[in-house]
């Protein structure tokens, strides 16, 4: 019998004391000395005890069925990778409490699992839940091209700080499962994934995703490609942070969600969820997605014709406005905002344009312009949702300009009429002050700039327009800096206009917004004429450069210069106004 244990021992050299990292690699040999230990690792490997940190074989072994009791000596192991073996059925149900629970990766692929053991959720005796939290470490598992059916219902108590798993290639019919467990006897809730960011279930037999994936809160990627569903739940839009979704390769009763899955982002798909597409059962009862957006469409340009209206009443007998564009081919210092990719996530459209010959001074005209502001916020930008206005005075802009995106606790802005202050900082200040004037004036709602704080929750960063000096003088859809706060001197402007819906609103609003400046530059001009210029300097009066240099001050026609939006390599992402901007938004606006 000693001289047995001796050959086995010697037949596995890689097994030394006081190694961290042990790799087996495939082969005959390894197979060979598997079958001699009995289709398992061998007991040797036990003697490494907790210095082991990772255990792998590579490329697989046909011939291990089980781990075997070693494993549960190795209680400092971090990762366990048994790719390409035979564990079937039951031979990972046979290492039983044995899994350390030090493990943060667990790696079964290609195996021939049928069910999770009760040490990863499985199901005991009787279908009762076992294993609570027996691998509090674990961090990543892959299941991947096994034949598992179902999940077990303590998936997320055996392994609360699950980040990634991978399930591709199995046979489950449904989710959420023991994934996401469904509210018990009296409303109680099961434990969810909290960290879980990666759930890849693609190519297996899903005939339903259940509303309850709206539960993972740190989902951010989710593959159920090639599998049977016929509906996508439209609650899986309520995951605060999911940026990639795949759902091709199902048979979709909603056709133009199945168009939609080959060809679009994964934002136009949960916006399409969001406003209740046939995705799921939110829309019932109600328009359909298609019927919504067209709402919307109709409901914008009705804004943008009630925005001008003045315009063009008063226009039947007046002289039309006039904007002249300068383009930047014309212009020898032309403004540029660089798009960094990280906007895409959280508010990835901007448009931007310079206007030049704006005349604040007379009377009320800059707090005009400002309500006008605010009303566009309230009809058009619909309360700020669909797009946010920014304006800046153009003699305290550093260009080129940064279009970023930045964390709470590193961004720092001085906004409007206060300190410097982060980001987090700032909303935590609005936050608390919109509830004290909500308890002061006994109100349900909250008002003001305050009602605009939960368009940026669930957002791990926040966006930003950053100067050449690395000043932020844009934080959307919140507040503007006070270092670019517009004042009755302002003659030249920076528009800005943002959205995390479309680019199409931001030229819409942006639009309305020149039309308004245009109507408001020309009726300051007539008024200061009929006031004598009561409020402005004899060397302030702007004449019309064809008039006889006698006549009526002028302050129109406004000068637009074009400013280019581009990604990091230069490349062209949006110019303003282009040549087909600005042509439909009203009839009395004529463009040089």
């Amino acid at each position: 019998m000693e001289a047995a244990g001796a050959e086995e021992d010697e037949a596995w050299p890689e097994v030394s004391a006081g190694r961290r990292e042990l790799s087996l690699s495939a082969g005959p040999a390894l197979e060979r000395r598997v079958r001699a230990a009995g289709g398992r690792l061998p007991p040797a490997l036990g003697e490494l005890g907790p210095a082991l940190r990772q255990l792998e074989v590579r490329g697989g072994c046909p011939a291990l069925r089980e781990p075997g009791p070693a494993l549960g000596r190795l209680t400092g192991l971090q990762t366990l990778a048994l790719p390409g073996c035979a564990l079937g059925p039951d031979g990972l149900s046979r290492a039983g409490r044995l899994l350390p629970a030090s493990l943060r990766t667990l790696d079964l692929a290609d195996n021939a699992l049928e069910a999770l053991p009760p040490e990863l959720g499985g199901e005991g005796g009787g279908g009762e839940v076992v294993g609570a939290a027996l691998l509090p470490e674990l961090r990543l598992l892959n299941l991947r091209r096994n034949r598992l059916r179902a999940l077990g219902a303590g998936l997320a108590r055996a392994a609360p700080a699950l980040q990634e798993l991978l399930l591709a290639g199995n046979r489950l019919r449904a989710l959420p499962g023991g994934l996401v467990p469904d509210d018990g006897p009296g409303g109680a809730r099961g434990p969810v994934l909290p960290l879980l960011g990666v759930l890849e279930a693609a190519s297996n037999e899903l005939e339903d995703l259940g509303a309850s994936i709206a539960r993972l809160a740190g989902l951010k990627t989710l593959d159920v490609s090639n599998n049977k569903l016929s509906e996508i739940p439209a609650e899986l839009a309520d995951c605060p942070k999911l940026k990639e979704v795949n759902l091709k390769g199902n048979a979709l009763k909603d056709k133009r969600l199945e168009k939609m899955v080959n060809s679009c982002q994964t934002k136009s798909i949960l916006e399409y969820l969001r406003v209740g597409g046939r995705g799921g059962g939110r829309g019932k009862g109600k328009q359909d997605g298609l019927e919504r957006e067209e709402a919307r469409k109709k409901k914008r340009e009705k804004n943008k014709k009630k925005a001008g209206s003045d315009a063009e009443e008063e226009g039947q007998d007046a002289q039309k406005l006039l904007v002249k564009v300068l383009r930047i081919s014309e212009n020898p210092v032309p403004l540029i905002v660089k798009a960094d990719p990280s906007v895409k996530d959280v508010r990835p459209y901007i448009v931007c344009c310079v206007v030049k010959g704006m005349n604040f001074k007379p009377g009320s005209v800059l707090k005009r312009f400002l309500s006008a502001q605010t009303k566009l916020h309230e009809d058009i930008c619909e309360k700020r949702t669909a797009a946010t206005i920014a304006t800046h005075d153009l003699k305290l802009v550093k260009g080129p300009l940064l279009y970023d995106a930045r964390p709470p606790d590193s961004l720092k802005i001085i906004p409007l009429g206060r300190k410097e202050v982060k980001a987090k900082d700032l909303l935590r200040q609005l936050q608390a002050e919109a509830e004290e004037q909500r308890k002061q004036k006994k109100r349900q709602n909250i008002s003001g700039l305050h009602k605009y704080l939960q368009l940026l929750d669930g957002k791990e960063n926040y966006p930003c327009l950053v100067d050449a000096e690395g000043t932020v003088i844009s934080f959307p859809p919140i507040t503007n800096s006070e270092k670019t706060k517009l004042g009755k001197t302002t003659s030249d402007l920076l528009l800005e206009v943002t959205s995390a819906t479309s680019l199409q609103i931001c030229k819409d609003v942006m639009d309305t917004l020149i039309l308004k400046m245009a109507e408001l530059n020309r009726s300051a001009a007539e008024n200061a004429s009929r006031d004598g210029c009561s409020d402005q300097e004899p060397d302030e009066v702007i004449r019309d450069e064809n008039s006889s240099g006698e006549g009526v001050p002028q302050s129109f026609p406004l000068v637009l210069e074009q400013v280019r939006v581009v990604d990091t390599d230069g490349n062209l992402k949006v110019l303003y106004p282009s040549k087909t901007d600005l042509g439909t938004v009203s009839s009395f606006l004529t463009v040089l």
